[in-house]
């Protein structure tokens, strides 16, 4: 059987190009695609209802959505939204996946929240949202999350329950665990090594069994950055170096985690902060060496992007979630259409 493959939509491509994208990987048999709520650039409701207008079959997840954005009450109305927009998949199944997530620094502090206690407000979020898709009435009183009897007051149409599968967008071994214990699945992320995924499948499995869960009931999907060129091996380089330099310079943990020299981040910070430019990454590329990036995601010709791939699945992803980097997509969709590694 076909491995499950998904996409990840960004905001390195224009916008109108990214929904032919969507479209042209369903027809190629791709299963979901994970869009992020990026920066502050591109908002993931807007984008996955986009989408959802011209597909049919696919799924379509946030890939995450801030919690500290939106209330948990508003999240879930407008999740009910899309879950009616979507329609059903062949097999019964809604079409549309919630992913949340902690956000980052420095853009949470410079917009006026302060991320304190992500493990419980996450938690609360979680909690809240799940009981508030079951359309009943629901009271929930923690530290971050207050909800006095409310309820999806859908008075005209479908009033069922939303089968909203609910994900956490985790990188630190805390939320990890919580992710096994609390959600019906987990979304790793990107630009870090095989080890580091082997490890993190470890922590979400110890979250599943306090929750008397296997590992097997939650799923593990992976955001996966895919730099291919069968014509110019080269360039995908300098973008797959573009893209670390980006994370060393504004995202430090996720690099941290993946053991990336401490002495390279800090140079790379020299040149690279929020917001950068574009000539920003450039300038910070060229310190970047080739086994960094290699050891970070999958970079080369469809071949080597393949095999790579396939190390991440065999350390525990169960659903690649591509991020084509280069100008054209359509060679990643291509090389993974059906494909078994």
């Amino acid at each position: 059987m076909p491995q499950r493959m998904a996409l990840y939509m960004q905001d390195k491509h224009p916008i109108q190009y990214e929904i032919e994208m969507v479209k042209y990987a369903e027809e190629k048999g791709f299963s979901e695609i994970w869009q992020a709520d990026t920066r502050l650039a591109r908002d993931a409701v807007v984008m996955m209802s986009a989408f959802l207008a011209e597909t049919k079959r696919m799924r379509f997840g946030s890939g995450v959505l801030p919690i500290w954005t939106r209330n948990p009450a508003i999240i879930a109305a407008t999740w009910s939204t899309m879950w009616e927009l979507a329609g059903k998949t062949a097999d019964g199944r809604g079409r549309v996946m919630l992913g949340l997530g902690a956000w980052w620094e420095p853009i949470a502090s410079r917009v006026g929240v302060e991320r304190r206690k992500p493990l419980t407000a996450m938690r609360e979020n979680v909690e809240a949202i799940r009981q508030l898709f079951t359309m009943e009435e629901v009271t929930y009183h923690g530290e971050f999350v207050h909800l006095d009897q409310v309820k999806l007051d859908v008075a005209f149409g479908d009033a069922s329950p939303r089968d909203i599968p609910i994900y956490i967008g985790a990188t630190g071994p805390k939320m990890l665990e919580l992710s096994g214990e609390i959600c019906d699945g987990v979304v790793l992320n990107y630009v870090v090594s095989v080890d580091y995924i082997r490890r993190a499948v470890e922590r979400v499995r110890t979250g599943a069994e306090r929750a008397g869960k296997t590992l097997d009931q939650v799923d593990r999907p992976e955001l996966l950055v895919c730099c291919l060129s069968d014509d110019d091996p080269k360039a995908a380089m300098m973008a797959g170096k573009m893209l670390v330099s980006y994370y060393l310079g504004t995202e430090p943990h996720i690099m941290k985690a993946s053991n990336v020299d401490e002495d390279l981040i800090r140079k790379v910070q020299e040149f690279v902060g929020w917001p950068a430019t574009e000539e920003d990454y450039r300038r910070a590329a060229v310190l970047i060496p080739d086994d960094v990036v290699r050891d970070l995601m999958a970079v080369g010709t469809t071949r080597q992007c393949q095999d790579k791939v396939a190390e991440y699945i065999d350390a525990g992803v169960t659903c690649p979630i591509l991020y084509p980097m280069m100008d054209d997509m359509k060679p990643v969709i291509d090389a993974f259409s059906n494909w078994t590694p």
